[in-house]
């Protein structure tokens, strides 16, 4: 049997990627709009010499335009099945990124002690998967809920690239002045109307939201962008104060029954 890598011919530029000038586009960005990887791993692929462009290996910086012809070694494959994604229930006092302030990461709890048992996926846990797995989405540390940690460039971008329509699901308790049982009742209806539209932060509009009351205390939001602390500005815009939120969906993947400070695998079969 032949050992010569085999190649896989990428979707058609003209029906996966949209108009670029004559001089073209650097070869990373012209996959990741295909929707085959990210920038940063496409620029690994291209080091490793799995990117052809005209039948030629192509080099770091390459730009291309619709008439080139891209294809892609199976290796990358491979490579891309053997990243995993993590759905975690962050607890309060743990912040998304990087330590700050002397506050732990999230990324922290992803350990073996902290794998949810329930857990369906057979996918088994390594030390080699905190390499590159970076947190898609942030939720600040007076938050819990779900947040999703990745090696995988095609969900990261999916979920927090500038045309992301991934939509985030929240339960928000508030109080209102003084008030911290029955809001809804004193809550105006033209203040819940502003929530869903009409606001601005950092002197944008916001995107439409949906917003209704999940019980007399709590707000459900959902929403397609994710500015920092969104929901808490939001509220404190039309006089709410956030006195807890969760977030309990992204997407199609929910948080469900794993517990705080815990971990499961994303399963073969979910899509955000």
């Amino acid at each position: 049997m032949s050992d010569a890598p085999t190649f896989r011919r990428a979707p058609r530029p003209e029906a996966a990627a949209p108009a670029v000038p004559a001089a073209g586009v650097r070869l990373n960005k012209r996959l990741a709009d295909m929707g085959l990887c990210s920038r940063r791993e496409a620029d690994e692929w291209i080091e490793r010499g799995w990117v052809l462009v005209n039948g030629q290996v192509a080099a770091m910086g390459t730009k291309v335009g619709p008439q080139d012809r891209v294809t892609v070694d199976r290796r990358a494959d491979a490579a891309q099945a053997e990243r995993v994604t993590v759905l975690l229930h962050k607890p309060v006092g743990y912040v998304s990124g990087q330590a700050e302030d002397g506050h732990e990461p999230a990324a922290a709890l992803f350990q073996a002690r902290n794998h949810w048992r329930e857990d369906p996926s057979r996918t088994r846990f390594a030390s080699a998967q905190h390499k590159g797995l970076a947190p898609a989405g942030r939720l600040d540390i007076d938050s819990t809920g779900l947040l999703v940690l990745t090696q995988d460039g095609r969900i990261a971008r999916q979920l927090i690239g500038e045309d992301s329509d991934v939509e985030k699901e929240y339960l928000v308790r508030v109080a209102y002045g003084d008030l911290v049982q029955n809001v809804q009742a004193a809550f105006p209806p033209a203040q819940l109307a502003r929530l869903r539209h009409g606001l601005s932060l950092d002197g944008k509009p916001l995107r439409p939201a949906r917003v209704d009351w999940q019980n007399p205390e709590q707000l459900r939001f959902i929403l397609k962008e994710g500015k920092k602390r969104q929901i808490r500005r939001m509220c404190e815009a039309v006089g709410l104060k956030v006195t807890g939120l969760k977030r309990v969906r992204i997407g199609g993947v929910t948080l469900g029954h794993l517990p705080a400070g815990q971990w499961r695998y994303l399963g073969p079969n979910e899509r955000f």
